[in-house]
Protein backbone atom coordinates (compact mmCIF):
# COMPACT_ATOMS: atom_id res chain seq x y z
CA UNK A 1 0.00 0.00 0.00
CA UNK A 2 1.32 3.46 -0.95
CA UNK A 3 0.97 5.75 2.05
CA UNK A 4 2.77 9.12 1.94
CA UNK A 5 0.49 10.78 4.45
CA UNK A 6 1.78 9.81 7.92
CA UNK A 7 5.40 10.82 7.46
CA UNK A 8 4.63 14.09 5.68
CA UNK A 9 1.58 15.49 7.46
CA UNK A 10 2.47 18.30 9.84
CA UNK A 11 0.37 18.72 12.96
CA UNK A 12 0.08 22.46 12.29
CA UNK A 13 -1.30 21.80 8.81
CA UNK A 14 -3.84 19.30 10.13
CA UNK A 15 -4.96 21.75 12.81
CA UNK A 16 -5.39 24.63 10.35
CA UNK A 17 -7.26 22.51 7.82
CA UNK A 18 -9.61 21.08 10.43
CA UNK A 19 -10.27 24.48 12.00
CA UNK A 20 -10.97 26.30 8.76
CA UNK A 21 -13.07 23.46 7.38
CA UNK A 22 -15.57 24.10 10.16
CA UNK A 23 -16.07 27.58 8.71
CA UNK A 24 -16.47 26.25 5.18
CA UNK A 25 -18.84 23.54 6.35
CA UNK A 26 -21.14 26.27 7.69
CA UNK A 27 -21.56 27.50 4.10
CA UNK A 28 -21.34 24.06 2.49
CA UNK A 29 -23.89 24.57 -0.29
CA UNK A 30 -22.41 27.92 -1.33
CA UNK A 31 -18.87 26.56 -1.10
CA UNK A 32 -19.73 23.59 -3.32
CA UNK A 33 -21.36 25.87 -5.90
CA UNK A 34 -18.36 28.20 -5.89
CA UNK A 35 -16.02 25.23 -6.26
CA UNK A 36 -17.78 23.67 -9.24
CA UNK A 37 -18.30 26.99 -11.00
CA UNK A 38 -14.60 27.73 -10.65
CA UNK A 39 -13.58 24.20 -11.66
CA UNK A 40 -15.65 24.30 -14.84
CA UNK A 41 -14.38 27.77 -15.69
CA UNK A 42 -10.77 26.68 -15.24
CA UNK A 43 -11.23 23.45 -17.20
CA UNK A 44 -14.46 23.23 -19.21
CA UNK A 45 -13.50 19.75 -20.46
CA UNK A 46 -14.04 18.41 -16.93
CA UNK A 47 -17.73 19.31 -16.86
CA UNK A 48 -18.92 16.30 -18.91
CA UNK A 49 -17.47 14.00 -16.22
CA UNK A 50 -20.24 15.20 -13.91
CA UNK A 51 -23.63 13.77 -14.60
CA UNK A 52 -26.81 14.39 -12.68
CA UNK A 53 -27.83 16.91 -10.07
CA UNK A 54 -24.99 19.29 -9.22
CA UNK A 55 -26.52 20.16 -5.84
CA UNK A 56 -26.31 16.48 -4.93
CA UNK A 57 -22.76 16.40 -6.30
CA UNK A 58 -21.97 19.37 -4.06
CA UNK A 59 -23.33 17.51 -1.03
CA UNK A 60 -21.15 14.53 -1.95
CA UNK A 61 -18.13 16.80 -2.30
CA UNK A 62 -18.68 18.37 1.10
CA UNK A 63 -19.32 14.97 2.68
CA UNK A 64 -16.11 13.59 1.21
CA UNK A 65 -14.15 16.63 2.36
CA UNK A 66 -15.58 16.20 5.85
CA UNK A 67 -14.51 12.55 5.95
CA UNK A 68 -11.02 13.44 4.71
CA UNK A 69 -10.56 16.36 7.09
CA UNK A 70 -11.80 14.42 10.09
CA UNK A 71 -9.78 11.40 8.97
CA UNK A 72 -6.55 13.34 9.30
CA UNK A 73 -6.72 12.30 12.97
CA UNK A 74 -6.79 8.60 12.02
CA UNK A 75 -4.58 8.13 9.00
CA UNK A 76 -4.62 4.35 9.19
CA UNK A 77 -8.31 4.37 8.40
CA UNK A 78 -8.18 7.35 6.03
CA UNK A 79 -5.64 6.00 3.56
CA UNK A 80 -7.76 3.06 2.29
CA UNK A 81 -10.74 5.42 1.86
CA UNK A 82 -8.61 7.86 -0.13
CA UNK A 83 -7.14 5.05 -2.22
CA UNK A 84 -10.64 3.81 -3.09
CA UNK A 85 -11.64 7.35 -3.97
CA UNK A 86 -8.68 7.55 -6.34
CA UNK A 87 -9.62 4.29 -8.05
CA UNK A 88 -13.25 5.37 -8.30
CA UNK A 89 -12.31 8.73 -9.79
CA UNK A 90 -10.11 7.05 -12.39
CA UNK A 91 -13.15 5.00 -13.37
CA UNK A 92 -15.10 8.23 -13.88
CA UNK A 93 -12.43 9.53 -16.28
CA UNK A 94 -10.36 11.65 -13.90
CA UNK A 95 -6.72 11.87 -14.97
CA UNK A 96 -3.65 13.03 -13.09
CA UNK A 97 -3.70 16.49 -14.71
CA UNK A 98 -7.15 17.15 -13.25
CA UNK A 99 -5.81 17.11 -9.69
CA UNK A 100 -3.94 20.41 -10.13
CA UNK A 101 -7.04 22.08 -11.53
CA UNK A 102 -9.08 20.79 -8.60
CA UNK A 103 -6.45 22.21 -6.25
CA UNK A 104 -6.75 25.62 -7.88
CA UNK A 105 -10.54 25.55 -7.62
CA UNK A 106 -10.41 24.34 -4.01
CA UNK A 107 -7.96 27.02 -2.90
CA UNK A 108 -9.94 29.73 -4.67
CA UNK A 109 -13.13 28.48 -3.02
CA UNK A 110 -11.47 28.52 0.39
CA UNK A 111 -10.27 32.06 -0.21
CA UNK A 112 -13.82 33.15 -1.06
CA UNK A 113 -15.41 31.28 1.83
CA UNK A 114 -12.91 32.18 4.53
CA UNK A 115 -12.39 35.83 3.61
CA UNK A 116 -9.89 37.42 5.99
CA UNK A 117 -9.26 34.06 7.66
CA UNK A 118 -7.67 32.81 4.45
CA UNK A 119 -4.04 33.48 5.33
CA UNK A 120 -0.83 32.32 3.71
CA UNK A 121 -0.53 29.67 6.44
CA UNK A 122 -4.06 28.42 5.74
CA UNK A 123 -3.37 28.28 2.00
CA UNK A 124 -0.13 26.40 2.57
CA UNK A 125 -1.75 23.96 5.00
CA UNK A 126 -4.62 23.16 2.63
CA UNK A 127 -2.19 22.82 -0.27
CA UNK A 128 0.01 20.40 1.66
CA UNK A 129 -2.89 18.27 2.83
CA UNK A 130 -4.62 18.30 -0.56
CA UNK A 131 -1.53 17.25 -2.48
CA UNK A 132 -0.70 14.48 -0.02
CA UNK A 133 -4.22 13.11 -0.42
CA UNK A 134 -4.08 13.63 -4.20
CA UNK A 135 -0.78 11.74 -4.42
CA UNK A 136 -2.38 8.85 -2.58
CA UNK A 137 -5.39 8.90 -4.91
CA UNK A 138 -3.21 9.06 -8.01
CA UNK A 139 -0.97 6.21 -6.84
CA UNK A 140 -4.00 4.03 -6.12
CA UNK A 141 -5.50 4.84 -9.51
CA UNK A 142 -2.27 3.96 -11.28
CA UNK A 143 -1.57 0.87 -9.16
Amino acid sequence: MFCPIPSRLRTADRTLVQGTFKQVEAIAETAAELFYNCLFELEPKIKPLFKGDMKEQGRKLMGTLKIAVKGLDDLGNLVPVVEKLGRDHAGFGVVTAHYATVADALLWTLEQGLGNDYTDDVRDAWSSVYFLLAETMIAAAEG
